[in-house]
């Protein structure tokens, strides 16, 4: 038998168990998994990169091509 993998909730910090039964994984529910969405939605969180110039050739704009529209 193994042990379960048990983890902190990133939002509220209790323990989850880390089973496939658990739809809500790494949240303890869908309160929090909620509550995180909406933080990344929000902008509270970012992926770190080099800043992207808009009108520039390194793809600022949509298409990646540097041109408008």
């Amino acid at each position: 038998m193994t042990a379960v993998r048990v983890v902190n909730c990133p939002i509220c910090g209790k323990p989850v168990e880390w089973r496939t039964e658990n739809r809500y994984r790494p949240f303890c529910s869908e309160r929090c998994r909620k509550i995180d969405l909406g933080a990344w939605a929000a902008g509270d969180y970012s992926v770190p990169g080099a800043a992207s110039a808009p009108g520039g050739a390194d793809g600022g704009d949509a298409m990646g091509t540097g041109e408008p529209g």
